[in-house]
This record gives C-alpha cells, structure tokens and sequence, in this order.
C-alpha cells in the first residue's frame, strides 16, 4: 500500500460497531408493558449519577427492544430505565451502554433526535390526547413539547412547553465527543414535577394515590457513526434531507410500539403507582 493510500485511508475511519449483545429476535409483546413505580422516601439527587441510595430500591425495566417488536432486530447497545415518585415529583434514571458516546445539539429545544437521545412520553389519563415529550442528548440538552393528539390524526405539536420545575442531567462513563478511546455510555437523571404536569391531566388529580396508573413509554435514537478528522460524524451527516419514508437511525423503545411510530399512545407502556 502507497503511503499515501495509507494517509488517505487513516483520514476517514468508520467506527466499528460491536456485534450485539443478544443475537437472537426479539419476542413479540402481546400487550404494553407495566413498571411498578415505587414510592421514595428520600429524592434522588438529579446530577446523573445513579450510585444514590433511593435508587437501589428501585428495580430495572427490562432491556429496551426495537421499536417494532416482534421479530426486528435486537438492539445494538443495552438500554435501562428505572423510576420512582414523592409527593413532589416522578423520578425517571436510565442507562445507556454506548462505547461511542457524541453529541453536537447545545441549544434548548432544538431537535434533539437529530444526535443520539432519550426520550420520555407521558399520557396520564391515558386518552391518547395532549401529551407531552422530553427529549435528551448526552450533552444534557433538552427538549419538551408537546401533542394535541398524534400526528397521524392530524396533530399538531406545540414545541417548547418547558416544564418549569423540570430537572434533568448527564454523565457520560467515558470522554463525549472524543474518538481516541472507547467509552462504556452515558445516564441520565429527570425529575418532573406533580405541579407542571396540571395540564395534561385531564380529570386526574394530583397528589397521587398508590394503585393509580399512567400511559407512558421511552425510546432511545441510536444513530450509526464514523470518525472524519478525529471527529465523530453522523450517518447520514447532520443537514442530510431524510424522506420521512426511511430511517437511517435505530429506535429502541422500552414497549415496543408494532411500528417505527412513538406516536401511538395506546402502545405506551403502564406506569403503575405503588408504596
């Protein structure tokens, strides 16, 4: 190989992906999943690390799958949630395994889906209307929004509906945004406040009572990548026109939603309350 071949060829890398954890497809859910939601004495403390006492006492969801479900493709990289709630707010942590961790959306609202994410989608009552959406990179940048109904019943999002008591956090185990080393992934922490989600609770009333149960359910966006100039690029790159036919990007849901839709609210995984 000329040398210069070889300075061309070091120039533009890709990053080569693991083979996945689980080889064989993924087994169909015949209904949405249900969390038991324990209740916590003692918050934890939103700053992404997950090594609090409160929670050790919460249990892990099962391992997200693809968004399709049935016999799609098992995920790429492990993901984890847990939650837990007071009587001041819901608790949502979650790890994600990732040996490449990037980001480049630094801007509040943007959308965030564009870089690899977590999102949380929440439907209290449960009538697949008004519900809202948080989306979350491994910068820690977010967005909230949200959805008079879903889009293939003509919704039609309201974009920025930050929540004002909201909190959330990152911490990446490893270097974001830095090729020269393998990383292990990031987690994140929310904290959503009883008192900012008034408006989509329709006749539900807050404080809750053990037993009650909410619609909801998480998804990650996992997008391939290779490394240009010692740079992580995305595939497609950002600014790629994207028909809304394809989709270049893995989704990983905790429920699978039967389709690459998370707009499907009756799909949504149960948040079942309890002491």
């Amino acid at each position: 190989m000329s040398p210069l071949l070889s300075l061309l060829l070091a120039a533009v890398s890709f990053v080569e992906e693991p083979p996945a954890a689980k080889t064989e497809p993924v087994k169909a859910q015949e209904s949405p999943l249900t969390y038991a939601c324990h209740f916590t004495t003692t918050a934890p403390r939103i700053d992404g690390d997950l090594s609090d006492d409160a929670w050790d006492k919460a249990p892990w969801s099962s391992d997200f799958v693809d968004i399709r479900g049935g016999s799609a493709p098992a995920p790429r990289y492990r993901t984890r949630m847990k939650m837990l709630w007071d009587d001041k707010a819901l608790y949502v942590c979650a790890k994600l395994a990732d040996p490449h961790v990037w980001g480049t959306l630094t801007e509040k609202n943007a959308v965030i889906y564009q870089d690899n994410d977590f999102e949380i989608f929440i439907d209290p009552d449960g009538d697949g209307l008004n519900y809202y959406e948080f989306e979350m990179n491994a910068l820690g940048t977010i967005w909230e929004l949200t959805l008079d109904k879903p889009y293939s019943k003509g919704g039609q999002p309201t974009l920025g509906t930050n929540l004002p008591g909201l909190k959330s956090a990152v911490k990446v185990q490893g270097t974001i945004n830095d090729p020269s080393d393998e990383d292990q992934g990031w987690t994140v922490e929310v904290a959503i406040p009883w008192a900012d989600m008034t408006r989509y609770l329709g006749n539900l009333v807050v404080p809750l009572h053990p037993n009650d149960t909410w619609r909801i359910n998480f998804s990650r966006v996992q997008w391939k990548s290779k490394v240009e100039d010692g740079k992580y690029v995305r595939l497609p790159a950002h600014g790629t026109t994207i028909p809304w036919t394809e989709h270049p990007e893995d989704n990983w849901v905790w429920s699978p939603q039967g389709a690459i839709n998370m707009h499907i609210p009756e799909k949504w995984g149960r948040l079942k309350f309890e002491h």
